[in-house]
């Protein structure tokens, strides 16, 4: 029967080939405004003479030094930054803004883990000078340095102490430092946003890092093919949010969207290429974000099944269960395998890094039957087979989840994931011990509350649709999420309805709700146009990331961050 509480996978018209749009990588956001920089340039710069360009100088004759201090208004107030620093303390001084002839200092060098930061910021910033090694940090020169151990590019982070960094303006020059490239690369977007809101940072020391060690948003790319450009100026649209994870929901009953050489008759006619999801990956990774590719199984495979009809579950009266697939076939699993181990094989990630993968698992329509064993016959003698004489449906489903974790698994995925309503009450097996729970729903069939997953032990990953879902077309009740609702009413804590889950205080920090993904999912595709579905969420993504960085009641008013959200 259909669930009558989350968006039904409505089958869409094949969709063909669509031109790539041009609206790549958010440059709008990306770069400062070159006339407003060149007059904070021009005002913050002082006359001078030039000066010998220090030894290791990418542009001595471009950028030449200043012979004095440079002069501007002070910067004053907070730090003006989304989310906001979570500690700073005030100093007396004119702050730090960008001003002609400073530079961005490498003291490690150009081959140093850091280097493509400093790289970007400079560019950022409208195409400072970036200087390595022992240099003298001249006054209005930014130094960007570890204070952790050196190491290869993008070091893999393991906490949320990887990812603190600090700040000081101190006379009229800017340090950052970090343990990790992490860490820098979102002390770089504190600078880069505190220019674009009030032109530079004030004179103090900022020490921040976030709550929540998980920060993410989730595509829907199955029913409502994106562009490879939507989803870079989005990546990049989250990584200046401090947001680190990229959920891509790939498969559906209406898309099969990336290609596939093992079984090329499934994939969709707007899809994207391998070499372009490779594009993607390198990209996030370079924006210090993980990817989570998802193919939903046993449901949700509709664009699969439709090249293999004799895989669909059919119920007792041989009525085809829409998107599901007869888990009780003995060519189901070869099927679904060979397609995880081909995809497992293209989103990489690099060494010591969290290899994650979504297992799907939700809305599997045998178990949402009132009574699975009587529907669906097969099932239940299958489970028998396999489990004894007590073993059920249920049963199962799980066991076919944990098999194709098994499979990814042995591909080097360590971090595996799968929809709250996809771990069942099994009397004979359990899910998988390292399976956490991404909690979207407490009104399907089975529910169960979060707080019981949290008391036996299982992480919880917040997808609060009361919150986090953007449903394109707004189906079943559902309405568009607001960035205002997000700040003012929800935490990490809030996973079920709108009040925080009730277990101990024990069970709710980082290392157990480590934290939560804004949802895009595209039920009625021609709902919005991908313009539309970034300016709709574009409020909402800002409130997730202040409230997934510090969960306790912002500074500002929902007004006054809404206005920081427009300048940043």
């Amino acid at each position: 029967m259909s669930n009558p509480m989350r968006p039904p996978r409505t089958p869409r018209p094949s969709a063909s080939p669509r031109p790539r749009t041009t609206i790549r990588s958010g440059t709008a956001r990306s770069a400062l405004p070159a006339v407003a920089l060149t007059g904070a340039l021009l005002l913050a710069g002082c006359s001078g003479t030039a000066d010998t360009e220090p030894p290791g100088s990418t542009s001595a004759k471009m950028n030449p030094s200043p012979a004095t201090t440079p002069t501007w208004a002070p910067v004053t107030g907070s730090p003006q930054v989304i989310p906001a620093v979570r500690s700073f303390r005030r100093a007396d001084g004119r702050g730090w803004r960008p001003s002609s002839g400073a530079r961005v200092v490498v003291p490690a060098g150009a081959k140093s883990n850091v280097a493509d930061e400093a790289q970007r910021l400079a560019e950022e910033l409208g195409g400072m000078t970036v200087v390595y090694g022992d240099q003298t940090v001249r006054p209005g020169d930014i130094e960007v340095k570890l204070s952790g151990k050196n190491g290869a590019d993008n070091v893999p982070v393991q906490s949320t102490a990887d990812e603190a960094y600090t700040l000081t303006a101190s006379g009229t020059r800017l340090t950052l430092t970090a343990p990790t490239d992490a860490g820098i690369f979102y002390g770089t977007r504190t600078v880069k946003q505190a220019v674009r809101a009030a032109g530079g940072l004030p004179e103090g020391t900022i020490e921040d890092r976030p709550d929540r060690p998980q920060r993410g948003m989730s595509l829907d790319n199955a029913r409502k093919p994106y562009t490879q450009d939507w989803i870079e100026a989005r990546l990049r649209e989250i990584a200046d949010l401090k947001l680190n994870q990229f959920q891509l929901h790939f498969s559906d009953d209406q898309g099969f969207r990336i290609q596939s050489d093992t079984h090329p008759e499934v994939v969709s006619a707007d899809h994207l290429t391998k070499a372009q999801v490779r594009q993607i990956i390198a990209l996030a990774r370079s924006l210090h974000i993980s990817v989570v590719p998802e193919l939903d199984s046993p449901g949700h495979l509709g664009a699969v099944l439709d090249h293999y009809p004799d895989l669909r579950l059919r119920n007792a009266q041989g009525r085809v269960i829409p998107g599901a697939i007869d888990i009780s076939n003995p060519k189901a699993a070869p099927l679904i395998d060979s397609l995880l181990k081909e995809m497992s094989e293209l989103f990489t990630n690099p060494k010591g890094a969290p290899a994650y993968w979504h297992l799907g698992g939700d809305e599997y329509q045998a178990l949402m039957s009132s009574s699975p064993s009587t529907s669906y016959p097969q099932l239940a003698r299958a489970a028998r087979q396999k489990y004894g004489s007590g073993g059920t449906v249920e049963d199962l489903t799980t066991g076919w989840l944990n098999d194709r974790q098994k499979t990814v698994e042995a591909k080097g995925k360590n971090r595996i994931e799968a929809w709250n309503d996809g771990f069942f009450a099994s009397p004979r097996v359990s899910a998988d011990k390292n399976r956490m729970v991404d909690y979207w729903t407490g009104k399907e069939t089975g529910k169960r509350d979060p707080a019981s997953f949290l008391r036996e032990g299982r992480d919880v990953m917040n997808f609060n649709d009361e919150y986090l879902y953007y449903v394109l077309g707004e189906p079943n009740q559902f309405t568009y999420p607001t960035g205002q609702r997000i700040y003012q009413s929800w935490t990490p804590m809030v996973i079920r309805g709108t009040q925080p889950v009730a277990v101990p205080a024990s069970m709710t920090g980082p290392d157990r709700i480590p934290g939560a993904r804004f949802a895009i999912w595209s039920d009625r595709a021609q709902a919005q146009t991908q313009q539309q579905v970034a300016a709709g969420i574009r409020l909402p993504l800002a409130a997730l990331a202040q409230k997934t960085w510090d969960p306790r009641t912002p500074a500002l008013s929902w007004a006054a961050f809404q206005a920081l959200a427009n300048r940043v």
